[in-house]
């Protein structure tokens, strides 16, 4: 073979770096997005940052970890939980624990690596409680998770010395102790901290997924006879998988306890296992982005939306039913449904139908929010003594005009998009033709 045959090994490094980095640059820009996000919010007259944006921010990193560990469960394994909280607040209260610990005793640890204390902690009791969990599987899994939810929720509130009762447990995350000379008294340090973390954890549970224990988490998810048929035993796979998914709850837990510095029974308790089920559907359980997009849409409504309505949770709700009636594989299923006609070339001919169905949908959607937000005025927003302003327009919901309006929306929308779904049924069918999926 002549030398012209064989590639200069700089050659081939810097070829496979180039394809390596081609792979991952949606997960870079992530990267790059979350690193400068909380510099667009900082006010350089007071020379310091948003304290709204940075705490909204760093509750995303932390459910992006935790929605990711219950998609372990979920998504990976088939395994559906009510309690996952347990691992978040069980890991948060032994990092909590042990912060505390090392400023009391004076012993050195440094901060940035208090995060596996929750992690093992979560571990640790995902262990025991998985050994009977995942002795059984579908309904009768969910209902034992439940049950173990209710448990530790009641144990928080009973046994004070480790859970602090209704009040939890406070610590102070300024130990004196850092890698890098940190206080961790400002906030934006601790998001970057949970951006370090977030970081680690997504690697770790993606590099989980591509390893033996994750391809048969996978079997056993789709078919656990044929596993155990070939000599896998499915109940281990569950345990293990159960297990390593409460480790990365404990981090979640965690991040939250150095973040809010207080943890209280209702980090284990049913809402916010609740909040792990609806970030995992809306953003897609079958694959292993969705529930990143969903952790940053349910972070977004309770956070942001919850400040300018009364309504959020009906809007969760509303959204949630809309994905597991009509978008199974939640946002991130839609984003895939559309990857091979990209990489058809073919996104062009759905531009016009999609541009035609946008806008009775958004009426439809404006219809929704308007009949939503005038039933809460006329409840709540009276009680409160509010008023319903849309921008600089007051709007007067004992008035019959906003009703007929919002009815319009929705009926005219509704009729509109009607006739529109034939078109986009033949555009898809055009630019799908002759395509597998991805």
């Amino acid at each position: 073979m002549s030398e012209r045959a064989l590639p200069a090994a700089p050659a081939l490094a810097a070829d496979g770096l180039g394809a390596m980095l081609r792979r991952q640059w949606p997960w870079l820009i992530a990267l790059a997005f979350a690193l400068l996000i909380p510099w667009a919010f900082f006010d350089f007259t007071k020379l310091r940052h948003s304290g709204f944006v940075v705490t909204m921010l760093s509750q995303m990193g932390i459910m992006i970890v935790f929605s990711l560990s219950y998609n372990m469960q979920m998504g990976q394994a088939g395994l559906l939980s009510f309690g996952h909280a347990v691992f978040l607040g069980l890991g948060g209260y032994c990092t909590a624990h042990w912060v505390s610990a090392i400023k009391d005793q004076g012993l050195w640890f440094p901060l940035e690596l208090t995060p596996l204390a929750g992690g093992l902690g979560g571990l640790g009791f995902a262990v025991l409680f998985g050994y009977m969990a995942t002795k059984q599987r579908a309904t009768a899994f969910a209902m034992i998770t439940m049950g173990i939810g209710e448990l530790v929720t009641s144990a928080a509130l009973m046994f004070k010395t480790f859970f602090g009762g209704e009040g939890g447990i406070s610590t102070n995350r300024m130990v004196g102790a850092s890698l890098f000379g940190l206080s961790y008294s400002p906030p934006i340090q601790v998001y970057y901290l949970i951006v370090a973390w977030t970081v680690l954890s997504v690697a770790g549970m993606w590099l989980l997924t591509q390893t033996p224990l994750g391809r048969m988490a996978n079997a056993c998810r789709d078919n656990h006879e044929r596993a155990q048929f070939v000599g896998y035993d499915p109940r281990m796979v569950r345990f293990f998988q159960f297990s390593l998914s409460g480790f990365f709850a404990g981090i979640a837990g965690a991040l939250y306890a150095l973040t809010y510095e207080i943890v209280t029974f209702d980090a284990v308790g049913a809402g916010t296992s609740a909040n792990a089920l609806l970030m995992t559907y809306i953003g897609g359980v079958g694959t292993f982005f969705g529930p990143i997009i969903g952790a940053v849409i349910i972070t977004l409504l309770q956070s942001w939306v919850s400040l300018l309505s009364n309504s959020w949770l009906v809007y969760v709700g509303a959204l949630f039913i809309l994905m597991v009636a009509f978008a199974p594989g939640g946002i991130a299923g839609l984003i895939m449904m559309h990857r091979p006609v990209w990489r058809a070339g073919r996104m062009h001919r759905l531009a016009v139908p999609y541009l035609r169905g946008l806008i009775p949908g958004l009426m439809i959607v404006l219809g929704f929010v308007l009949m939503i937000e005038l039933c809460s005025f006329v409840t709540i927003g009276a009680s409160q003594g509010k008023s319903f302003k849309l921008g600089a327009v007051t709007i007067d919901p004992g008035s019959a005009t906003p009703w007929l309006a919002a009815a319009a929306f929705l009926v005219v929308g509704g009729l509109w998009l009607w006739r529109e779904r034939p078109g986009l049924l033949r555009a898809w069918e055009a630019a799908t033709e002759g395509l597998t999926a991805a």
